[in-house]
């Protein structure tokens, strides 16, 4: 059993522990770069969004329309960075449409 601690503690830096001591904080990211995707890109092209994966520091999107993907393409850099920001935090480096 893990030892209690009996100083009081936020939830927030709570939740961050147990995050860190289960090493969760990759499958969180997973979960947060697809809501981020889907604030981000609106409605528009979540239509056409067949699936978005994590691994590693490369973020795969699968679209239905070839139009709207090499549309996105111009744009790689700028929506890597958007992404960034709405996380707080760099874990997109490369992102891949399929």
């Amino acid at each position: 059993m893990a030892k209690r601690n009996n100083e009081h503690i936020s939830i927030q830096d709570a939740l961050k522990e147990f995050v860190e001591t289960n090493k969760l904080e990759k499958g969180l990211n997973k979960v947060n770069v697809a809501d981020a995707w889907a604030n981000l890109m609106g409605n528009g092209v979540n239509n056409y969004t067949a699936s978005v994966n994590l691994e590693r520091d490369t973020l795969y999107i699968q679209l239905t329309s070839s139009v709207l993907r090499e549309e996105l393409s111009y744009g790689k850099q700028k929506i890597i960075n958007m992404l960034n920001e709405e996380l707080g935090k760099e874990i997109i480096k490369k992102l891949v449409l399929r």
